[in-house]
C-alpha cells in the first residue's frame, strides 16, 4: 500500500479523528497505524468486529480506566529489579482493567452473539490475589499503608510517640517565657529531617543547640535546641529502619508480579485492542455510518454518501456508482462545484471501509476491496525538482499507469490540465483508455468538453455531474 496517495484522500485526518475516542495509549497507537486491507475476507472480518463494538455501546459502553504502558515496568521485573510505588499501582490497575472488562462482556451478554470481540475478552487474564495484596499495602503511590507489614505498623507507631514527644517539648520551649523573646514565631518546623524552632538570628547565641538553615532574608535561624537531640536522632534511626521496610515490601510485592509479566503484557495489549475496536464503533456512532456491503463484482455503489470531514448541514450528500457497467466515470462541473470533495469522498469511504470503519452513507452502499489506491490531486509541484505543475501530475501518472493493476482503484483530478487545452483532452483520452484496457476503476474529473464527449461515445466510460 503506497501511502503517498491514501494520505492525498486526508486517510491521516481520519486516524486522528478515529484516535480521539481512544483512551488507552496503546489503542491510539493502532490507529495511528491502521493502514486499509486488502483481503476481502479480512476487511470483513473488520467490518463485523466493529458491528459487534457498535452493538454493545448501544446497550453499554465499557471502562478501560487509567491504562498506562507497561514496557518499562516488565523490564524492571524481567531483570529482579523492584518496582517503584507508581509501577505496582500501574500493573495493578492493567490486572483490574481486565476484570472490569471480562465482567463487563461476559455478564449479561450472550457471547455467542459477538464472537470476533470475544476472541480478545477471552484473551484477558487478572489475578485476585495479587490485587487484593496490592489494595491492602499501598493507600496511592505516595504511601504504604501501615498494615502493609506487622514490623511498618509497629516502626510508625513508634516514630509517632517520639513525633509528639518532641513536639511536646519544643512546645514546652516555644511557649516558655524564659525563651519567648528569642523566637521568631511559635511555630514547629523541619530542617534537613529534623525537628527545629525559628529563633530571631540576633539571640542565637541563647539558644543552645544546632543550627541547621537561615531564612532568605537572614532574620531567622532554625535551630534545634539540645533537649531534642537524641529524640531527633532516635527519630532519624526509625525512619531509616521504616525506608529499609518499605523496600522490602515493595521488593515482595513486586516478586508476587514476576510470574505474570507474559499476562500483564498480554492483557497491555489485548486492553488497547478492545479499546481500538471500541473508538471504530465510537466514530461508526459519531458520524451516523453504517456497515459498508463486500461486494465480489469490483464495483462501488454509494448512496448518499458523505465526506467525513465536511460537516453533514453543509455537505451535499453523493450517490455514485462505478464498476457494474462501465469502468470509467468522468465527473464534469464548474469550478468549486464539488468535483474534487466528490473525488475524495468516493476514495476516502473506500480506504475507510477496507480499515474496517463505518462509513458515512446508506446502509444499501457497496465497496469492493481494492489491491491498491492510486490518486493525483490538487498542486504538488516540486520546487527541489523543479518540476512545473503540469509534469509533476504527469510523474505521478506515469508511476500510476506502471503500477496500477486490474485491482487497484485510480482517482485522477482535473486530468491534462496545466497545458494547452487540445494537447490537455488528448492526453487525458489517451491515460483514461490505457487504465480501461488494463480493466482498472477510475474516476476523473475534469473540465475539458472533448472527454464528456469522448465518455458519451465509447463503451466503459460513463460522464457525472455535481449539483451545485
Amino acid at each position: 500500500m503506497n501511502l503517498k496517495y491514501i494520505e492525498k484522500l486526508e486517510y491521516s485526518t481520519i486516524l486522528d479523528k478515529l484516535s480521539s475516542f481512544c483512551l488507552t495509549d496503546y489503542g491510539k497507537d493502532l490507529c495511528h497505524s491502521l493502514i486499509p486491507n486488502s483481503n476481502k475476507q479480512e476487511v470483513s472480518n473488520l467490518l463485523e468486529e466493529t458491528s459487534e463494538a457498535v452493538r454493545l455501546l448501544s446497550e453499554k459502553e465499557p471502562s478501560f480506566g487509567t491504562v498506562k504502558k507497561v514496557d518499562y515496568s516488565l523490564k524492571i521485573l524481567d531483570s529482579n529489579g523492584v518496582l517503584t510505588l507508581e509501577m505496582i499501582l500501574q500493573l495493578t490497575q492493567i490486572f483490574k482493567t481486565s476484570a472490569v472488562l471480562k465482567d463487563y462482556f461476559y455478564t449479561d451478554h450472550d457471547v455467542s452473539c459477538f464472537p470476533f470481540c470475544e476472541t480478545y475478552f477471552s484473551k484477558l487474564y487478572h489475578n485476585p490475589s495479587i490485587i487484593k495484596s496490592v489494595e491492602h499495602a499501598i493507600i496511592d503511590e505516595n504511601t504504604i499503608s501501615d498494615a502493609a507489614s506487622s514490623k511498618l505498623s509497629s516502626l510508625r507507631k513508634e516514630m509517632k510517640k517520639i513525633e509528639d514527644e518532641i513536639k511536646e517539648k519544643l512546645n514546652h520551649f516555644l511557649h516558655s517565657s524564659s525563651y519567648s523573646k528569642y523566637i521568631q514565631e511559635s511555630i514547629i518546623t523541619i530542617r534537613n529531617n529534623r525537628y527545629v524552632i525559628p529563633v530571631k538570628e540576633e539571640y542565637r547565641s541563647f539558644v543552645k543547640g544546632f543550627l541547621h538553615d537561615i531564612s532568605t532574608s537572614g532574620s531567622t535561624v532554625f535551630i534545634e535546641p539540645m533537649a531534642v537531640f537524641e529524640l531527633n536522632n532516635k527519630l532519624h534511626v526509625l525512619q531509616l529502619e521504616e525506608t529499609i521496610e518499605i523496600e522490602h515490601i515493595l521488593q515482595q510485592l513486586s516478586l508476587q508480579f514476576l510470574p505474570y509479566t507474559a499476562q500483564l503484557q498480554e492483557d497491555y495489549d489485548t486492553i488497547g485492542h478492545i479499546d481500538f475496536i471500541f473508538a471504530k464503533a465510537k466514530y461508526a456512532l459519531f458520524l451516523h455510518a453504517t456497515k459498508p456491503n463486500i461486494n465480489e463484482d469490483k464495483c462501488i455503489s454509494l448512496v448518499e454518501a458523505r465526506h467525513p470531514l465536511i460537516a453533514k448541514e453543509t455537505m451535499v450528500p453523493l450517490t455514485i456508482e462505478l464498476g457494474k457497467t462501465y469502468s470509467s466515470l468522468i465527473i464534469t462541473g464548474p469550478n468549486t462545484g464539488g468535483k474534487t470533495v466528490s473525488l475524495k469522498t468516493t476514495g476516502l469511504l473506500c480506504l475507510m471501509a477496507c480499515s474496517g470503519l463505518f462509513i458515512p452513507a446508506k446502509e444499501e452502499s457497496s465497496i469492493y476491496v481494492f489491491d491498491q489506491y492510486f490518486a493525483d490531486i490538487g498542486d504538488e509541484q516540486s520546487i527541489v525538482e523543479s518540476l512545473s505543475t503540469f509534469s509533476s501530475h504527469m510523474s505521478h501518472i506515469v508511476h500510476i499507469l506502471e503500477e496500477s493493476t486490474s485491482e487497484s482503484l485510480v482517482l485522477l483530478d482535473e486530468l491534462g490540465s496545466g497545458t494547452d487545452p487540445i494537447e490537455g483532452s488528448s492526453l487525458a483520452i489517451s491515460i483514461l483508455e490505457t487504465l480501461s484496457k488494463h480493466h482498472t476503476l477510475c474516476i476523473s474529473t475534469s473540465h475539458y468538453t472533448e472527454l464528456k464527449n469522448y465518455a458519451l461515445v465509447t463503451d466503459g466510460f460513463e460522464n457525472a455531474s455535481v449539483r451545485v
